[in-house]
Protein backbone atom coordinates (compact mmCIF):
# COMPACT_ATOMS: atom_id res chain seq x y z
CA UNK A 1 0.00 0.00 0.00
CA UNK A 2 1.64 3.38 -0.99
CA UNK A 3 0.41 6.04 1.25
CA UNK A 4 0.97 9.75 0.03
CA UNK A 5 -0.23 10.96 3.45
CA UNK A 6 -2.04 14.15 4.37
CA UNK A 7 -2.92 16.02 1.16
CA UNK A 8 -5.34 19.06 2.00
CA UNK A 9 -6.85 20.42 4.71
CA UNK A 10 -10.41 22.43 4.79
CA UNK A 11 -12.10 23.98 7.83
CA UNK A 12 -10.30 21.73 10.17
CA UNK A 13 -10.94 18.60 8.10
CA UNK A 14 -7.84 16.62 6.41
CA UNK A 15 -7.34 14.52 3.61
CA UNK A 16 -5.16 12.02 2.73
CA UNK A 17 -4.91 9.20 -0.15
CA UNK A 18 -3.15 5.68 -0.69
CA UNK A 19 -3.34 3.11 -3.14
CA UNK A 20 -2.14 -0.27 -4.34
CA UNK A 21 -2.52 -2.50 -7.03
CA UNK A 22 -5.24 -4.81 -6.81
CA UNK A 23 -7.02 -7.71 -8.87
CA UNK A 24 -9.97 -8.97 -6.48
CA UNK A 25 -12.55 -7.87 -3.75
CA UNK A 26 -9.93 -9.90 -1.63
CA UNK A 27 -7.75 -8.22 -2.82
CA UNK A 28 -9.30 -4.65 -1.83
CA UNK A 29 -10.43 -6.17 1.37
CA UNK A 30 -6.82 -7.47 2.68
CA UNK A 31 -5.50 -3.75 1.73
CA UNK A 32 -8.12 -1.63 3.64
CA UNK A 33 -7.64 -3.99 6.19
CA UNK A 34 -3.79 -3.48 6.24
CA UNK A 35 -4.44 0.92 5.64
CA UNK A 36 -6.59 0.21 9.06
CA UNK A 37 -4.03 -1.62 11.14
CA UNK A 38 -2.36 2.39 10.97
CA UNK A 39 -4.34 3.61 14.26
CA UNK A 40 -5.15 7.07 12.71
CA UNK A 41 -6.70 5.56 9.74
CA UNK A 42 -8.89 3.33 11.65
CA UNK A 43 -9.91 6.28 13.56
CA UNK A 44 -10.65 8.19 10.38
CA UNK A 45 -14.13 9.38 10.12
CA UNK A 46 -14.13 8.06 6.11
CA UNK A 47 -11.80 5.80 4.00
CA UNK A 48 -13.56 6.71 0.87
CA UNK A 49 -12.46 3.82 -1.88
CA UNK A 50 -13.01 2.63 -5.44
CA UNK A 51 -11.42 0.33 -7.62
CA UNK A 52 -12.17 -1.11 -11.28
CA UNK A 53 -11.63 -4.60 -11.81
CA UNK A 54 -10.65 -6.22 -14.77
CA UNK A 55 -12.85 -9.15 -13.76
CA UNK A 56 -15.91 -7.72 -11.94
CA UNK A 57 -15.82 -3.91 -13.32
CA UNK A 58 -16.21 -0.63 -10.80
CA UNK A 59 -16.82 -1.20 -6.97
CA UNK A 60 -16.46 1.25 -4.57
CA UNK A 61 -17.12 2.01 -0.99
CA UNK A 62 -18.47 5.54 0.19
CA UNK A 63 -17.57 4.87 4.22
CA UNK A 64 -20.39 7.60 5.30
CA UNK A 65 -19.24 9.88 2.38
CA UNK A 66 -21.69 9.70 -0.05
CA UNK A 67 -20.92 9.63 -3.83
CA UNK A 68 -17.29 10.02 -2.59
CA UNK A 69 -16.54 6.68 -4.36
CA UNK A 70 -18.41 7.06 -7.64
CA UNK A 71 -15.71 10.65 -8.10
CA UNK A 72 -12.65 8.13 -7.67
CA UNK A 73 -14.21 5.54 -10.30
CA UNK A 74 -14.85 8.37 -13.03
CA UNK A 75 -11.63 9.40 -12.34
CA UNK A 76 -10.16 6.33 -12.75
CA UNK A 77 -12.33 5.25 -15.25
CA UNK A 78 -10.63 8.23 -17.19
CA UNK A 79 -7.31 7.34 -16.42
CA UNK A 80 -8.05 4.12 -17.73
CA UNK A 81 -6.16 2.69 -14.50
CA UNK A 82 -7.95 -0.90 -13.91
CA UNK A 83 -6.98 -3.44 -11.10
CA UNK A 84 -5.99 -0.34 -8.88
CA UNK A 85 -7.21 0.68 -5.00
CA UNK A 86 -7.26 4.42 -4.55
CA UNK A 87 -8.43 5.06 -1.11
CA UNK A 88 -8.91 8.91 0.04
CA UNK A 89 -9.03 9.44 3.87
CA UNK A 90 -11.00 12.07 5.53
CA UNK A 91 -10.98 13.42 9.15
CA UNK A 92 -13.65 15.43 10.36
CA UNK A 93 -12.83 18.75 11.54
CA UNK A 94 -16.25 19.38 12.95
CA UNK A 95 -17.35 21.77 9.64
CA UNK A 96 -19.80 20.58 7.27
CA UNK A 97 -17.71 21.20 3.59
CA UNK A 98 -20.67 20.83 1.50
CA UNK A 99 -19.53 20.40 -2.14
CA UNK A 100 -15.96 21.17 -1.68
CA UNK A 101 -15.98 17.79 -0.05
CA UNK A 102 -16.04 16.15 -3.83
CA UNK A 103 -13.57 19.21 -5.17
CA UNK A 104 -11.37 17.68 -2.04
CA UNK A 105 -11.68 13.63 -3.40
CA UNK A 106 -10.59 15.31 -6.55
CA UNK A 107 -7.65 16.91 -5.44
CA UNK A 108 -6.49 13.56 -3.42
CA UNK A 109 -7.18 11.20 -6.43
CA UNK A 110 -5.22 13.76 -9.11
CA UNK A 111 -2.31 13.76 -6.36
CA UNK A 112 -2.53 9.70 -6.19
CA UNK A 113 -2.52 9.61 -10.19
CA UNK A 114 0.33 12.48 -10.51
CA UNK A 115 2.47 10.67 -8.17
CA UNK A 116 2.18 7.11 -10.22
Amino acid sequence: MRLLGQILTDRGSKYAVSGVAVSSRADIDAALKQLKRDKSYAKATHNTWAALLTEGGPIKGDDGEAGAGMVIIRMLEREDLADHLIVVTRWYGGKHLGGDRFRHVQTCVRAYLDAL
